[in-house]
């Protein structure tokens, strides 16, 4: 007997109304899904809200610029002054300053004094220290907090940028970029949330690895952007050949519309940060180039930086942060790689303070200039410091140095013109005031509204924070 055409012919108009309309949006899904698994997207943020409740009270700053100087700056060569340092010169270092303590390369080693390896002076009213290579960040001293007293606790360079952007040095935790914008979420639609640009130039550029600015067990849309310095700014964003604007817009909606259909049913957050990530990925089809395109800049801007667009410069990175900043990016990180100097110090420190102090005070008088410095949070620093002992073989050099060391903060809040804490005698101990990593991290958040102690994310059954369980507090002695 023939079968009943009407039951079989609906049964079949059901399966394919059913598997066409979502099934044809779960392939494509899968399709996207597939390329961020082989790593050839980065997703991106598109939430324009934070978390309900945050921030906790009025912020300060609205958003961070860190510049990372990779490698770990020698504060003993930037700006702190130590004549003791001097006066010691190549003697054998007092051993009540090393016994017991941490050292890298150093260890088992004669230690000897290192005398500065350039000349220090005062600057500004405020007339603080700072040394003959940062001739242009003496000059806006008056706008500066520095901090003398840090304090971190990884000795070498991955677990101390791991410990310096995650508050620990266990892999797999969400970076500080992430936490910020996971709690007050985005400024602009059409740009990430959270951008990282790179450059290299100096003795031993370490790598460093993406995920220093991973989203670890936060929802994936928080995690950093990299952006390329050169060439493209982000990789696989334009149409393919033969594809306009128009048509690729009407298939992003297209499988948008069927992605979501089908995820009311799984309810899976990871499907809704894909879906965002490639619709922000359609619009920055459009405001990347714009955000790029420096050629309205004036040329007194572009000489003020030092920049050369699309050079892939530290320069030319500063300049891009301001517009990221202007546009809407609520965190920004510049990494310049080549600041290990564990020999020849006086040649690689010209090089990156070369490469760094000029376009790290234009960004500073930019932001001033256009009223943003006021809540824009700039912080300068590296993963360490450096040891006040010698080493290398030929031009001096130093070793990692985690018991005290200099980084500045200025804008977002903060008093200006200040230092804060200082080192002991010989710039080993953080003697006056030590501000941990973690208080670093308390007092940025504060200054973003946020209380570090209430900001917390449920992972596996703990109550995870940026600034962990241990001891920390927001430095008030700072804020304005």
């Amino acid at each position: 007997m023939p079968p009943r055409s009407s039951d079989h012919t609906g049964q079949q108009r059901r399966t394919f109304l059913k598997r066409s309309g979502v099934g044809i949006g779960s392939a494509a899904l899968h399709s996207l899904l597939l390329r961020d698994v082989v790593g050839q997207d980065r997703p991106g943020d598109l939430s324009p809200m934070g978390l309900p409740g945050l921030p906790h009270f009025a912020a300060k700053a609205k958003r961070v610029i860190f510049l990372c100087m990779a490698g770990g700056p020698s504060h003993l060569e930037t700006f702190d002054y130590k004549p003791k340092l001097d006066e010691l010169d190549g003697q054998p270092m007092p051993e009540s300053f090393t016994a017991g303590q941490p050292i890298a390369q150093l260890q088992g080693k004669e230690l000897k004094v290192q005398g500065h390896l350039t000349k220090f002076k005062r600057y500004g009213e405020s007339g603080q220290w700072v040394s003959d290579y940062l001739p242009h960040q003496a000059k806006v001293v008056d706008d500066l907090c520095v901090l003398r007293s840090m304090v971190t606790e990884q000795i070498n360079h991955d677990p101390a940028h791991t410990f310096m952007n995650t508050g620990t040095a266990l892999s797999g935790r969400p970076s500080m970029g992430s936490w910020v914008t996971y709690g007050l979420g985005s400024e602009s639609e059409n740009l990430p949330s959270f951008v990282v640009l790179t450059s290299v130039g100096g003795r031993n550029p370490q790598p460093i690895a993406s995920r220093q600015w991973s989203a670890g067990f936060l929802p994936s849309r928080y995690q950093g952007v990299e952006l390329n310095s050169s060439g493209a700014a982000v990789n696989y964003v334009s149409n393919p050949p033969g594809v306009n604007n128009a048509q690729q817009q009407a298939l992003v909606h297209s499988i948008t519309q069927l992605d979501r259909l089908r995820n009311a049913s799984f309810q899976n957050p990871e499907v809704d940060t894909r879906i965002a990530a490639y619709e922000l990925a359609f619009r920055m089809q459009s405001s990347v180039p714009e955000l790029t395109d420096m050629s309205h800049e004036p040329q007194h801007v572009l000489d003020a930086y030092g920049a050369v667009p699309g050079d892939g410069s530290f320069a030319s990175n500063c300049l891009l942060a301001r517009r990221l900043a202007e546009r809407g990016t609520r965190f920004i990180q510049l990494y310049h790689r080549g600041w290990d100097h564990h020999g020849d110090l006086q040649k690689y420190m010209g090089i990156c303070c070369g490469l760094t102090d000029k376009p790290t005070t234009a960004l500073l008088q930019d932001l001033k200039q256009r009223g943003m410095l006021k809540d824009t949070l700039v912080i300068w620093g590296g993963e360490f410091g450096r040891t006040p002992m010698f080493q290398g073989k030929g031009g001096a050099g130093r070793d990692h140095h985690i018991k005290g060391f200099n980084m500045w903060m200025a804008g977002g809040g903060l008093k200006s013109g200040m230092s804060y804490g200082n080192t002991d005698e010989l710039g080993y101990h953080a003697s006056e005031n030590p501000m941990h990593v973690r208080d670093l991290h308390a007092t940025m958040l504060h200054l973003m509204g946020i209380d570090h102690q209430r900001f917390t994310h449920r992972f596996q059954g703990l109550d995870m924070k940026l600034t962990g369980v241990e001891p920390s507090r927001v430095v008030d002695e700072i804020i304005a």
